[in-house]
């Protein structure tokens, strides 16, 4: 399903496949022989989504460009079955697993991995041809690389990252009532979507 969205509609190439029950809304522009299989989400709210040729998106997994961070994927990029890229850049050539996580401003360098269930969060950099392992969390600039059960050593990495701020726009401490009743508000634009014939 092709969907516009804030007046932009998905670009689509002739090469490229989309299984019927994917879904493209907004500002996405799709590369030469990409594969967007089935219940696949790429939606960009307000920031662009750009996908670079040969790139493979499997099922279920979900792509939000973001007003700040725009994401964008290169070439020859694999993104796995139920994986989550949320304003992030990938660069070319990176191993996103099934259930891995790229959070907002972070970046995957070139010929990197990340793992199954795996997170490389906000505003961090994971260098070129570094790996995260499975289920492990990947933080800061560049990102040093922590098991789960490292929370208070994540913790303290993590807190200078910004979530809060980069994700939702708010300090630190905001209520999830405020913060809901202003993602209810962001989110209610989508009743304005029309569908592509």
């Amino acid at each position: 399903m092709l969907i516009e969205h804030r007046g932009r509609r998905p670009v689509v190439p002739e090469s490229a496949y989309l299984a019927p029950t994917a879904v493209l809304c907004g500002a996405v522009i799709l590369g030469e022989r990409c594969r967007v299989l089935h219940g696949a989400v790429l939606t960009a709210e307000d920031g662009e989504i750009t996908v670079g040729e040969d790139v493979v998106i499997m099922e279920n997994a979900l792509v939000r460009g973001r007003r700040d961070h725009a994401v964008r994927i290169g070439d020859a990029v694999l993104i796995g079955p139920h994986a989550h890229v949320n304003g992030a850049v990938i660069e070319d050539e990176v191993f996103v697993a099934t259930g891995a996580s790229l959070f907002p401003g972070s970046v995957a360098g070139q010929g990197s991995e990340l793992r199954i269930n795996s997170v490389l969060h906000v505003n961090s950099r994971l260098a070129p041809g570094n790996t995260v392992p499975i289920g492990w969390i990947a933080a800061g600039d560049p990102a040093e690389l922590f098991s789960p059960d490292r929370h208070d050593e994540l913790w303290a990495v993590q807190a200078g990252l910004d979530f809060p701020g980069t994700v939702y726009g708010v300090d630190r401490g905001t209520s999830m009532r405020v913060i809901m009743r202003r993602q209810a508000e962001f989110y209610a634009t989508h009743r304005d979507d029309d569908i592509v014939p």
